[in-house]
Formats: C-alpha cells, structure tokens, sequence
C-alpha cells in the first residue's frame, strides 16, 4: 500500500528488516542495549508466543516509521488468550508531522485481528495516551502505581483477578535471557520474585509471579526494590510501598487497552488486574 509517496509494508524479521529498525530507534530516541540488532532479534523474532505483529513505511531504502506490537498471553476472564502488547515506535526526523503512527497502527491492528488476536495492551506515557484514546480507540484502564517496597511478599492474597500475563516456564526462560537487561530471580514464600536493574542507582525493579521459579535462583540483590505496575493480591499498603515522587517516575505509567476480536471483554476493570514490569519490558 503506498500513501504519500510512501509504501506502508507489514513488519518483519529479516536481518535487512532488524538492521533497519535498530538504526532508526537509535536515531530516534539514542543509542541504547535494548535497540541493538540483537536485543531486538530476541523481542521481535525468538518471542515463544510468536513474532511480531506492526508496519512499516518506507521512503524507498528510509524507514521512514515503524510500529510493533508483540505477541503476549494472558489469563482474561477465567480462559488464556492471546494478545499483543504495544511496544515500539519511532518515526524519523524527516518524516514527523504526517500521521505517520496512527497510520501504521491502525494497518497493525487490523492485521492482528486478521490474524486472530483478542486484544491490544500498552503502557503509554503522557504524551502519548490521548492520542491512543482519540484516535485509536483504547480504553485508559489505569495509571500504574510506581514506588519502592520496604517489604517482599511471600504470597497472594484470594483476590479475582481478571486479567494476567501467562508466564509458562517456557516464556519466563525467554524473557528472563532479555539481552540487553540483567535479571536476578529468587523464591520468597509461594512466590518467585524477579529483579531488574533500572535508570535509578540502587534501585531494582520488582516482579512477582505464581507458578513454578526459573531453573536458576538468586539471592535477593541488594538495594531498594522499585515496584512498578498493578495487582489487586498485593496489599501494597502492607508490603511498605512508597511512591515515587512525578520527576522520578519512569514513563510510561498509562495502562491502556483495546479489544480486537470477540473473545476478549470490551473493557478491562482495573481492580482485577495484574500486571508487571515484566508484562510490559521497560526493563
């Protein structure tokens, strides 16, 4: 399809095609681990729950923008469905101001559906989410709550849930082998916690799961511990949580959603929701 003069083309996983995306995020938003042709092989190809999902236009051999959503399961509403998670997009200098993302992400949802994906998650930033409401029809679930823990759960609390990640044993090994990230996982009671360095000296993010641990344990690292997300099981309250004042908090903190096929619900409740910074990759 071409507009503009531009060919809008679907998002792949060649090595011409991850080259090209690692040069324009970097162009975009800085050199970084995390947009290396590598780091991105393993988000966009080696994904156990399948390759990427998005488009991309093209101004003859220039990425001109890029869009991706990433294939994700989740528990919703008592059955494991899966969705895609809205990841990265970057449009090149030379090419802003033309409704560039928009485009792309509508030609991605529609493919997505296509393709029989239930649904849309993403955590957006600020500057981002009104344009996913207005635009592209998500609804804003909730803001994520960002703050350190001055104590470590060691189980759920009985509470419904409605919508989870799915971490198999398989997807936790994938995500937990991230490239560009470095992650100790340890064992706490029934729940298996796992940590990431973040921008902030000292200070490690924090995930808890159910479910059987990683093959390989740690111990608990030391510094504070950054919980960033949602989970009506954890009484936040209890566990000692701290909020980050606005200027430290990192971005994005929107949780936003949208159906895409009949099986998932129109909207989601955020007070049955649980979600991680494992979930959604800002680290």
């Amino acid at each position: 399809m071409s507009t503009d003069g531009l060919e809008i083309r679907p998002a792949g996983v060649s090595a011409g095609q991850l080259n090209a995306y690692s040069e324009l995020l970097s162009r975009v938003f800085g050199a970084s681990s995390k947009f290396t042709p590598e780091a991105i092989a393993w988000r966009y190809r080696d994904n156990p729950a399948g390759e990427v999902v998005g488009a991309d236009a093209w101004a003859g051999e220039t990425l001109a923008a890029h869009y991706v959503t990433c294939p994700m399961t989740a528990e919703v509403e008592g059955r494991t469905l899966t969705g895609l998670l809205s990841l990265n997009t970057a449009t090149h200098p030379d090419f802003q101001g033309r409704g560039l993302f928009t485009r792309l992400a509508q030609a991605t949802y529609e493919d997505g559906a296509a393709r029989g994906y239930a649904f849309v998650i993403g955590v957006a930033n600020a500057q981002s989410t009104p344009g996913f409401l207005r635009k592209l029809g998500f609804q804003h679930v909730a803001p994520l709550e960002a703050g350190v823990l001055t104590h470590t759960p060691r189980r759920f609390a009985a509470t419904p849930v409605a919508f989870a990640g799915a971490w198999t044993p398989e997807m936790l090994a994938w995500r937990l082998l991230n490239p560009a990230a470095d992650y100790r996982a340890s064992r706490h009671g029934e729940l298996t916690a796992v940590w990431a360095d973040t921008h902030l000296p000292g200070i490690r993010c924090v995930a808890f799961l159910a479910g059987p641990p990683p093959e390989t344990l740690h111990a608990r690292p030391l510094g504070l511990s950054l919980y960033l997300g949602l989970d009506p099981r954890l009484n936040l309250g209890r566990l000692g949580l701290v909020r980050l004042p606005e200027r430290l908090r990192p971005s994005p903190l929107n949780l936003i959603y949208r159906p895409l096929g009949e099986a998932a619900p129109r909207q989601l409740d955020a007070r049955a929701v649980a979600l991680n910074f494992l979930d959604f990759d800002p680290y």
